[in-house]
């Protein structure tokens, strides 16, 4: 009844994003080219309130499961948004939402926040958000999650997909099952993924191992990690066939020209956001 009622409540601000989705759908590009091999190019270190370079996106690692993506017009999208980001201004233009647990959603966003997406629809149905910005297509692929009376709720959870600047960046939400053959298809290619990496709470640690091995990103970014133990088992897991790249910062740019020549794992180090001080 809880998920009912908030279904109910992000109505008004779901149904403008639905129908902007709607008029404006155009083709995936990462499902057009899931198999073409992308450019090499690397990681630049900036900071957040810095302008992002020109075809790039900077991705800032706010904390547990919630990202901020940039990009070179202006746009702020925020991934699990629990309504907070740290000590800033900051209204987001797309906000996506994930109800494993109130760790990745919030109840009450600001209703000045354009586009609300929740990665769930009422109780089994799922969302399909396509959602075209102009400079970025943000679009889902449902997953099922284990409610919390113990039996499963089918199509609560969302992999968001971001499409921006030639980029396919994916962000695997609350993940609770390894995706099956029709969803990796609809995933299509992913240059960049933030994957849940504690071990338990989404996945246990090898069956993760085993869906970022298949993505074969160029770029994986730990998440939801909770302790320093889950992450380094996660890093020792993967350290045979990606590049451990390791950042004293909660925030890199990445572009399609300067992917890494090898699959890299970067982690980052979550920072809440602040504003610039005058």
């Amino acid at each position: 009844m809880r998920f009912k009622s908030l279904w109910m409540a992000l109505a008004i601000a779901i149904t403008g994003s639905a129908a902007f989705a709607q008029d404006t759908r155009r083709p995936s590009h990462c499902l057009a080219i899931a198999d073409a091999t992308p450019g090499m190019a690397y990681i630049q270190k900036a900071s957040w309130t810095a302008p992002v370079e020109q075809y790039s996106v900077r991705i800032n690692y706010v904390a547990h499961a919630t990202f901020l993506l940039q990009t070179p017009g202006g746009l702020n999208v925020a991934t699990d948004f629990t309504g907070f980001l740290g000590n800033t201004a900051l209204l987001p233009d797309v906000v996506t939402m994930n109800h494993a647990h109130d760790t990745h959603w919030t109840a009450n966003p600001d209703p000045a926040i354009p586009h609300v997406l929740p990665g769930w629809g009422p109780f089994g149905e799922g969302i399909d958000h396509h959602v075209d910005l102009g400079e970025m297509l943000v679009r889902n692929v449902s997953t099922d999650i284990r409610s919390q009376f113990g039996g499963q709720e089918d199509n609560g959870n969302s992999i968001f997909i971001f499409e921006v600047e030639g980029l396919c960046i994916g962000h695997l939400g609350h993940l609770h099952h390894e995706p099956n053959d029709e969803q990796y298809a609809a995933i299509g290619r992913l240059d960049v993924v933030m994957v849940p990496v504690d071990g338990g709470y989404t996945l246990p640690r090898e069956m993760m191992v085993r869906i970022v091995d298949r993505l074969r990103s160029s770029v994986v970014i730990p998440m939801h990690w909770f302790s320093g133990f889950a992450l380094e088992a996660f890093l020792e897991e993967v350290q045979d066939s990606f590049v451990i790249d390791r950042r004293d910062s909660s925030f890199i740019e990445v572009s399609l020209r300067d992917l890494p020549s090898r699959p890299t794992v970067v982690v980052l180090r979550p920072e809440w956001l602040r504003d610039a001080q005058n």
